[in-house]
Parts: C-alpha cells; structure tokens; sequence
C-alpha cells in the first residue's frame, strides 16, 4: 500500500507544478513670428476661418475683464429671454441705484422708462451701460441678480472656460470676478452665433425711444465706446476700416480692454485684448489694430492635406495576404501660415496603433496626425482606411496558434514539462530499479 501512495504522489505532484504555471488564455483582444510689439498684458488673436491662434501672449492668465463681462450678460439674456423685440421691461429705480458711487458708464435710461429688451441690449453694448446690464439681470433673475450670475458661471463651465468666474453682470472690480483672454475668446464666439450679437456689437451709433413712462416723448442716440470701429472719434485716430465690434472695458484694476473681430479678402480674425496700460496712449485699440494689419497682410490659408492623400501605414491582422493597410487624410484640410512658407513646411506626426485588426471598413478612423508649424500645434486630422478589408477566419486561426506556441510563457511551460517528465522518468526508474532488488532479496532469502 505504502508503494502505491509513493508512485501516485510523484504523479500528482508533477501535475501540479505544470498546472501552478498555466493562467487562462485570454482572447486576442501657433503663434508666428512677428514684428508686432504689445503693450497690453494679455492678448490673443485667432483667425475665425480655422479656429487657429496666430499671437498669443498671455492668453492663459487670469485678468479683469471690465465691461468685456457684458459679452456673457449678452448670452444669458439672449437665451433667456425669447422675444428679444416684444418683452417690455420697467426700469426699476432700486436696481439703477445700486451703482451709485460706483464712476459706472451708464447709458442714460431713467427710472419708469419701458424698453424693450432687445432695447436695453443695445444700451449695455454700445455705450457700455452698467445701469442696462443691471436692469436686465434683474428681469432675468426674477428680483436676484445673483441667479443671473449663476447661470452665467454655469454658461462658462458649458463653454470650456476653466479660468473664468463671474461676481456681477456688469464687470466692475471683484478679487473674484475674472477671466482669461483665451476664455473670452470662446465666450464671444459662441455669442456671435446668437441673434442680434453681430448686428449690435458692430453700431456706432443707436437711436431709439422708449415704448412707455414718464420719459419716453423724445428720441434718445446711443454712441460706441469702440475707438477702433468709429472713424469720427478722436479724428479717426483708432479707426481700423476692416474692424467690427465688439465689446470696450475699462476700470482701473482691468486697465483698458478690448474684444473686436476684422474681417478683409476673405479672412476674418478676432482679437482679445486684456490689461491695457493706464498711459491713454490706448494700447488695447493700438496692439489690436496692428496685430490685425499683420495678420491680414502677411498669412494666408494654404492647402495641407487632401482628402484620400495618403499619410502611413498599419500594420493589419487576420487578413488573406494583407498585412498592411494604407491611411489617408479623413477630408481636405487647409491651414493658416505666413504666405512666404511653403505647405510642405508642415510637420506631420502620425499616431497610428501598433496593430490593426480586420475587418476594416473604407473610411473608418484607425489613427490621427498631428500638424504643427514652429513648434506648435495647427489641428489635429483623422486619418481613416483607404480602403475594406475582410476578415480571414484562417489567417486568424493560424496566428492565434502561432502567438500560443511562439509566447514566452508557452516556451517556459514546455520547458517545465519536460524538466518534470525527465524528473518522472527517473524516478520512476530508480523505484523500479529498487522494486527489482527487493524482489531480488527477497528470492535470495527464499533460497
């Protein structure tokens, strides 16, 4: 009995150092160089055709934005309000006083006056009032200016903004009320899809009449804050003929800011302009003006990628005599770049997976590239099949066994295996071996 439980512990003690080694098979699972100098202290230009910052300085710190705030008040009230044109709204007398003692800019409504709100819109735009913005944020927040701010801290988390926050509607000083020049860009460009936003930013002059109170006998003219888009201010001195809107700002912890878009031969730009020196040289109408001159003057849009131009390769699985496919651009793409560079100029850094496995349909994304011009990133470009390839049951098979017996942890378990069966063997050899003298003994004590 003692020999049985010998021979079948040797057994089962290699079956299971094969097995300690064995896991479960799983299945095969920009800014260009410029001559341009800046005084303001943040600034960022884009051209709108691209989404592609051309200048930056900046653009990524947290600044005051004075009356640029408005640009947000514009957005909430514009989509909260649905019928800009017919909703009447009182002036109340209570909610203008808050900003006395404040040097606001105000825009000249009175208390009992009835505007319209598309009225009280070109009132805080234009010439930059405080008293509309007020007004306005009131309606909206039902008697609490307060849930007026909060959907438009709400709306900057909605847009991206992660270095925006907002304490009032009007933008008067606040340690807490600040913005960046790149937040504000995705600010005003979202507002410049909204109705109206273009049409009233873009005014140098207004002139309306209240619909009802005790003030509405006479016409009354609204005149911009923005230097930059009125040729009849200061003798034209800040006038830019290809400029539009936006929106002016201005206290002293900002110092002087401006947003404002130009567009000429097919380009349109925008230009955030933030921290103004206080030196009335008007640095932000200046750095904006020039900046714009310089881009329009001396980019131009240039054809990068083609559609269906091919850009790498993929190393392709499980296809009949296929073992790589070929990658293409997924549309056209055209980037901004200084008008003496050349297309090919663009650096194209491919981000294509290690291996591919078919099927693979025409036109489905496998990877992107990454194109860039001096050091920085102009987009990114997904790069699709240029062509379907079907799946080989066979080819899969095939080098799913080749994976299994080529894998390292195969080699190690035959090598166990065989180390294990040497063992076996001798010791099954060395108990026969013992087996046989005992037999042997055994017959001699017989004799």
């Amino acid at each position: 009995m003692k020999k049985k439980i010998t021979k079948s512990m040797i057994f089962m003690l290699t079956i299971c150092l094969i097995f300690s080694y064995i896991t479960p098979l799983k299945a095969n699972a920009t800014t260009f160089k410029t001559n341009v100098q800046t005084s303001c202290d943040a600034i960022e230009l884009i051209n709108l055709d691209t989404d592609t910052v051309v200048y930056k300085k900046n653009e990524n710190k947290r600044r005051a934005p004075a009356s640029t705030t408005k640009i947000m008040t514009f957005i909430i009230v514009s989509e909260q309000i649905k019928d800009l044109d017919n909703t009447k709204i009182t002036v109340n007398k209570e909610v203008v006083d808050r900003l006395l003692g404040t040097g606001s800019s105000l825009s000249g409504i009175k208390e009992g006056d009835i505007l319209t709100a598309f009225q009280l819109l070109n009132c805080m735009m234009i010439p930059s009032g405080n008293d509309a913005a007020m007004v306005l944020a009131d309606y909206v927040g039902k008697g609490d200016i307060s849930k007026f701010v909060d959907l438009m801290n709400k709306k900057a988390k909605e847009l991206g903004c992660t270095n925006t926050h907002f304490e009032n509607p009007h933008g008067l000083h606040d340690p807490n009320h600040y913005t960046t020049a790149h937040d504000l860009y995705k600010i005003t460009k979202y507002a410049m899809g909204l109705p109206h936003f273009t049409e009233i930013t873009s005014q140098t002059r207004y002139t309306y009449k209240p619909s009802g109170g005790p003030n509405a006998e006479n016409n009354r003219t609204l005149c911009t804050t923005n230097l930059l888009i009125d040729k009849n201010a200061l003798g034209g001195k800040y006038y830019y003929i290809y400029a539009r809107g936006i929106k002016t700002g201005h206290h002293d912890e900002a110092g002087y800011c401006l947003v404002s878009t130009a567009t000429a031969d097919g380009y349109s730009y925008m230009c955030v302009a933030l921290g103004g020196p206080e030196d009335s040289k008007r640095a932000e109408m200046v750095d904006s003006k020039n900046l714009y001159k310089w881009a329009l003057t001396n980019l131009e849009l240039k054809n990068v990628l083609r559609k269906d131009d091919p850009v790498g390769e993929a190393n392709l699985q499980y296809a009949w005599n296929k073992d790589k496919l070929l990658l293409v651009a997924e549309k056209d793409y055209a980037a901004i770049l200084p008008k003496n560079v050349s297309a090919q100029s663009v650096i194209i850094e491919k981000n294509i997976p290690e291996k591919i496995e078919a099927p693979i349909k025409k036109g489905q994304k496998v990877g992107t590239a990454t194109l860039s011009y001096a050091n920085q990133k102009i987009a990114t470009v997904n790069l699709v099949a240029s062509e379907s390839v079907e799946h080989s049951e066979l080819v899969h098979s095939t080098e799913t066994i080749k994976s299994i017996f080529s894998s390292g942890w195969f080699i190690a378990i035959a090598i166990i295996i065989i180390i294990l069966l040497i063992i076996y063997i001798i010791l099954a050899l060395i108990y026969n071996r013992k087996k046989r003298n005992l037999k042997r003994v055994k017959k001699y004590r017989k004799m």
